[in-house]
């Protein structure tokens, strides 16, 4: 006789509240506009890389979404009010959101800026049901937050999430039945970066949550590995990770003092980068990661202060950083309930753990597929230290970015923050020269006379083209060389709305001959301003 198969935990009861359009709101708010996208008539947009992160209902009425360009949606409604993502600022103004549902209910976790979700059994049996908490929630949080939210009630955080969207009420263990009908890009929420698993799903056919739900668990394993396992268990209305069943050991949570206490936010973000490492190196020493952080705090008047963040992914070490700033951010520059105190006692604990080979890191943050690996954890370690030392600019990692010469598109990022191009990076850029790029670019230039055949200075006209085909190039203080090939110019007008000439430079790549029968390449600048007007901005090995 075969014993029976143990029937499957159900998950938690949960309810959520979400704030639609966040960022757009976040932004409003840091740029002091009243009111809130919901009730303003204006249109605004929040971007990243040129593309529509979140836009405000009267922006979408425009024919504006998510993931369009930033000229189509200004194209389709020239009045757009334009923001830069910062979720710096998203995270530290939702902190009055977070703390005003946890006037309510207790066991509030962060899932990311503009959603939070709370456990809901003990809560309904107060305030005597779903509906009525959900009310008093929605008044509460309009009334001491001053935004707009919606809740959702479901069996496990991902379809609770969905809920909230609807502001749907989902009855016990009817989830899976709830998220059937839905289609399957409901998948890829934010943070979870489900983007090419859904468009294979689509692909195959699997349209909607409920197709995805009914193929087997051993096929989709198969098939799409952990990362479709996980989708498939979602898309069953279960949780993304079975049940914990045990208390993470105390041992593993991170408890520092700081004298003089922590009262200001960058000094509190430098000391969130080096407790994040140390945080994590003890966690990954022992095979594991973190996927809700609980950071509590203790102030030199003796005020308590914590909250949870739950992470759809394990954390790294900058995920850890970066949801103590934010947090620090929330607790230091709230516009009420602001602590009296600086913080002089931090502990971070993890209060949720799962193996560590679900997670990889590489060296270099966004270093692509690189595995985590000791040696990756020393100079990590090394460079924290070299910032403890000589402060965050000590150590820093370099990050591709926007501009048209070699120089302008290399901007340094101190070792630990997000390594993100700025806003435009990927913009078209006329003048930008070709790759490619120079191996060494100078700084400052060195100085360089370019000449004709017959001796005459080569300069730049209002039409951009070369006075000159160039043929005899004088590096430094160096004899002149022989053009032996050149191309461009690549012409840059700094400032158009000025005089002729005024604000242009041009860039020129040239070959020369060399000693030994070797030969040398550089880049040449050109300003119209500049005595002498060329110059050598980099060379290529």
């Amino acid at each position: 006789m075969s014993a029976a198969r143990p029937r499957p935990v159900p998950p938690e009861r949960r309810l959520v509240v979400w704030c639609p359009d966040w960022p757009v709101v976040a932004a409003r708010a840091a740029a002091g506009m009243p009111g809130v996208p919901g009730q303003a008539a204006d249109a605004a947009a929040v971007f990243a890389a040129n593309r529509v992160v979140a836009c405000s209902p009267a922006a979408r009425r425009s024919g504006i979404g998510p993931g369009m360009r930033r000229r189509e949606a200004q194209a389709r409604c020239p009045e757009l009010a334009v923001f830069a993502e910062d979720t710096d600022t998203e995270a530290r103004l939702f902190e009055s959101v977070a703390s005003a549902v946890e006037d309510l209910v207790v066991g509030v976790e962060v899932v990311r800026p503009g959603l939070v979700a709370v456990p809901v059994d003990r809560a309904t049996a107060y305030f005597g049901g779903e509906l009525p908490l959900a009310e008093r929630l929605v008044d509460h949080v309009a009334a001491r937050a001053g935004v707009e939210c919606q809740v959702g009630v479901a069996d496990g955080l991902f379809a609770a999430t969905l809920a909230a969207y609807r502001g749907a009420f989902v009855g016990a263990g009817a989830g899976a039945e709830f998220l059937a009908p839905l289609p399957v890009t409901e998948l890829n929420q934010p943070g979870a970066e489900r983007s090419e698993l859904v468009e294979l799903l689509r692909r195959l056919g699997l349209r909607t949550l409920g197709a995805f739900a009914a193929l087997a668990e051993r096929d989709v394993l198969s098939r799409f590995g952990r990362a479709g396992l996980v989708a498939h268990r979602l898309a069953r209305g279960r949780d993304e990770r079975p049940p914990l069943r045990r208390t993470p050991p105390p041992e593993l949570a991170l408890t520092e003092s700081f004298d003089p206490p922590l009262d200001r936010v960058d000094t509190a973000a430098f000391t969130a980068r080096t407790l994040a490492t140390r945080f994590h190196t003890g966690l990954a020493s022992r095979g594991l990661a973190c996927t809700r952080l609980g950071i509590y705090a203790t102030t030199e008047n003796g005020e308590e202060l914590g909250r949870v963040w739950r992470c759809a992914e394990p954390l790294t070490a900058d995920g850890v950083a970066d949801r103590v700033r934010w947090q620090f951010e929330g607790w230091l520059r709230a516009a009420s309930g602001r602590p009296t105190a600086g913080v002089d006692r931090l502990r971070l604990v993890p209060e949720e753990l799962v193996a560590g080979r679900s997670l990889q890191l590489g060296l270099w943050p966004g270093g692509g597929s690189a595995e985590h690996t000791p040696e990756s954890d020393r100079a990590a370690r090394a460079l924290v230290h070299v910032q403890g030392l000589l402060g965050p600019e000590g150590a820093v990692t370099a990050v591709l970015d926007g501009g048209r010469g070699p120089g302008e598109r290399v901007r340094p990022v101190p070792w630990g923050e997000r390594r993100t191009p700025a806003e435009g990076h990927d913009a078209p850029w006329p003048g930008r020269v070709p790759a490619p790029s120079p191996a060494t670019v100078h700084d400052p230039r060195g100085p360089a006379r370019v000449v004709t055949d017959d001796g005459t200075a080569v300069e730049i006209t209002a039409r951009n083209e070369v006075t000159g085909a160039p043929a005899l190039v004088a590096v430094g203080d160096d004899p002149p060389r022989r053009v032996l090939g050149w191309s461009g110019p690549w012409v840059v007008q700094a400032r158009w709305w000025a005089p002729e000439h005024t604000g242009v430079h041009a860039r020129v790549q040239v070959v020369l001959e060399g000693r030994d029968d070797a030969v040398a390449a550089f880049l040449l600048r050109w300003d119209a301003e500049c005595d002498p007007a060329w110059s050598v901005e980099g060379t290529y090995d």
